[in-house]
Formats: C-alpha cells, structure tokens, sequence
C-alpha cells in the first residue's frame, strides 16, 4: 500500500471514532424523568403539561417555565428559553429534548403534538349542507 492511502484510513477512521463517540453522548433517547436525571446526558421526554400549575413566560429572561408529568408520572419543572410554543395549551402531549439540572429539567428544544383534525368521528355539516 502507499503511505498515503495509510495515512487516509488512518484519518478516516480517527474521525468516526470521534464522530460516533460525541453523537452517542449527545443523543440519549426517549427517557422518563428520573433515566434522564441518572444517565447525565440529552434526553427526550415524552408528558403532558400539568394544567393546574400556571406556565409562564418573563420576556425579560426570555424564560417559559411550566410542569410537565412524564409517561411514568414523575412531575418537573421544565424551562425552555424561548417563547411559549404555538397552540400550548392544545397539546395531546409534549416531547421535549434537553437535559436534567437537578429537579428541573431544561429544554433546548418541545414538540408540541396537538390532537389530529383527521381522527375518525362525525362528520361536520357545513351551512349549505355539504359534511366534510
């Protein structure tokens, strides 16, 4: 073999070891609460906002801070600094990825999935008659 085509597997290599190494510590997969707090690392968590405690928004900090119950009914604090995602209050459930800082769990980024306009059920009847 010639020295080059070696040295080009060798730097092929180097940077997939490293490629994979940082993707697996920053993706960490679906987790509860609790798995995200133990394992350290990026998570998604899948829940439903606690309606009965107020979310809020201070445009000062930029901060939405509400309470999320997870799949497994752990209950935690979530600030997300950015706006309060569009059609919030709608939400079926939420998906939110970030990591945990002690008992508050801190979102870079929610998924807000509303219920579908094309479930199945009665048909709506328009004025001139026409359902859809």
């Amino acid at each position: 073999m010639k020295w080059k085509t070696i040295v080009g597997v060798v730097i092929l290599v180097g940077f997939s070891t490293l490629l994979f190494l940082n993707f697996g510590k920053q993706v960490g997969g679906y987790m509860n609460f609790a798995q995200a707090a133990e394992s350290g690392s990026s998570a998604h968590v899948v829940g439903t906002w606690v309606d009965d405690q107020a979310a809020k928004y201070d445009p000062d900090e930029n901060l939405f801070v509400f309470t999320m119950k997870d799949d497994a009914g752990n209950v935690r604090q979530v600030h997300y600094r950015n706006p309060k995602p569009a059609n919030f209050e709608d939400a079926e459930k939420l998906v939110i990825e970030g990591h945990a800082e002690g008992e508050i769990f801190v979102a870079e980024h929610i998924l807000v999935k509303c219920p579908s306009k094309y479930n199945a059920g009665a048909p709506e009847v328009a004025a001139d008659g026409a359902t859809y």
